[in-house]
């Protein structure tokens, strides 16, 4: 699949190159797996004159890690360090000296990987940046994928390179526009059907996307014939990006992730089922993972309880929805009964997709000011979508629903009774919202 999209970040990137010019510049690039930073950076380093050096951080031993850097160091910039090199903190301090007369680009990827290989190498840095970097022109830009550790790494006030960036880029998901037109791109009879099936699948994760488009799996069938064959990168996914990142209470959070996959979203309903209370760990995975969300009804009071949770990631949703609890299946290869599963239950949770599809939209489209949904304090008189726009005194309250023809506007006017003291004085539009409006 050829590149797409990232323009916003590629002017960031060219503007760090060009401060680093004058002294050494330090950007942190994060985002979970799969979303393409190395892309992005290698795409951005074809526009640059000067050197590029990438550096995978790896789980090995220093001095064999370091030894590894020491041939690409030589084979890249042409410098060759004499003598084994056993630390990183040496190897280091030659780049950044390096760096004096010749301006390049340093990227270390898996950055917080250095936690495991030796955690004395943030000081190490910390220190050598802070003796160095007014005197030379070097474009550091460090990346990884495990939020938690790179926040504790730069966000922590304990640590030794907290406050040392001067640019943080959090690489999201493609939009909702671009995951369009690459799907036009590649099937440009595509249906309303194949689009929510891509989303549904892959949330714009742009790897995802590359590997249904380039199988040709480009619609809704052939998607989920992909997914559930036996050499597919979806069915071990989940599994493989989240253990590293939960540590040894992943069992926890794997039952926690799927019991909101299935539809139970609230702290009463998920602690009556694991047996405990789970509040420590829902705000990890909302804080420190970044993995789930705390939804609330719009125009709801900041201190109000009325909370549903929400996993963020649509692959994730999709994993704990239906592969994660088939691992059996999936052991047995029996994908035939797998396909069966998530065809039975295909049109009521793409329909739970299809309403987070319209929230996106409007949320990317940039002209609301409040975006949301509305329930009672008993889960009921439910509205899908209501967005504001508080400048021009407009909203929006939709129902959504797969099929145009089961949207009743006088059930939703009735709704809307319940919030409409919040928008007097609003031009109200009310909408139907289904496959055909994407």
């Amino acid at each position: 699949m050829k590149f797409y999209d990232r323009k916003e970040e590629f002017e960031i990137l060219k503007e760090l190159n060009k401060v680093s010019k004058k002294s050494s510049s330090f950007a942190l690039l994060i985002g979970r797996r799969r979303l393409g930073k190395t892309a992005l950076l290698l795409e951005s380093a074809k526009t640059q004159k000067e050197k590029f050096l990438y550096l995978f951080v790896a789980r090995q031993n220093e001095a064999v890690l370091c030894k590894q850097f020491q041939q690409e160091v030589k084979n890249v910039l042409g410098l060759e360090i004499f003598g084994e090199i056993k630390n990183f903190r040496k190897l280091f301090e030659s780049l950044m000296k390096f760096a004096k007369d010749t301006p390049y680009t340093l990227v270390i990827d898996e950055f917080q990987e250095f936690e495991r290989v030796n955690p004395s190498i943030f000081s190490d840095i910390q220190n050598l940046w802070n003796r160095y970097k007014d005197e030379t022109k070097l474009n550091l830009i460090v990346c990884g994928s495990i939020y938690s550790m790179l926040v504790k790494i730069f966000e922590n006030s304990k640590e030794p390179l907290f406050e040392r960036l001067n640019s943080k880029i959090i690489l999201k998901p493609f939009k909702i526009e671009i995951i369009k037109q690459i799907l036009k791109d590649n099937n440009r009879k595509y249906t309303p059907a194949d689009l929510l099936c891509l989303y549904m699948l892959t949330g714009g994760v742009p790897k995802y996307i590359s590997v249904l488009m380039d199988a040709k799996a480009v619609s809704k069938s052939k998607m989920i014939d992909h997914v559930v064959r036996t050499d597919s990168l979806f069915l071990s996914e989940g599994k493989d990006i989240l253990i590293s990142e939960l540590g040894k209470d992943y069992g926890t959070y794997f039952s926690i992730l799927q019991l909101i996959s299935n539809g139970k979203n609230t702290q009463s309903e998920i602690d009556s089922i694991i047996e405990k209370n789970t509040g420590a760990y829902l705000l990890n995975l909302e804080k420190e993972f970044s993995l789930l969300s705390r939804k609330k009804p719009i125009f709801s009071k900041p201190e109000s309880r009325n909370t549903h949770w929400q996993i963020n990631d649509n692959y994730l949703s999709f994993y704990f929805r239906f592969l994660y609890p088939n691992q059996y299946l999936i052991e047995q290869e029996q994908f035939t009964l797998l396909k069966e599963i998530i065809m039975k239950n295909y049109e009521q949770y793409s329909g739970q997709v299809l309403e987070n599809y319209f929230k996106d939209k409007l949320s990317q489209d940039g002209k609301w000011t409040n975006l949301g949904s509305y329930w009672d304090n008993k889960g009921e008189n439910e509205i899908n979508v209501v967005a504001v726009n508080d400048l021009n005194k407009t909203a929006i309250v939709a129902e959504v629903k797969r099929n145009s023809k089961k949207i009743n506007y006088d059930l939703l006017m009735a709704k809307f009774t319940k919030i409409s003291s919040q928008l007097k004085n609003y031009k109200i539009e009310f909408q139907g919202l289904s496959l055909e409006n994407m």
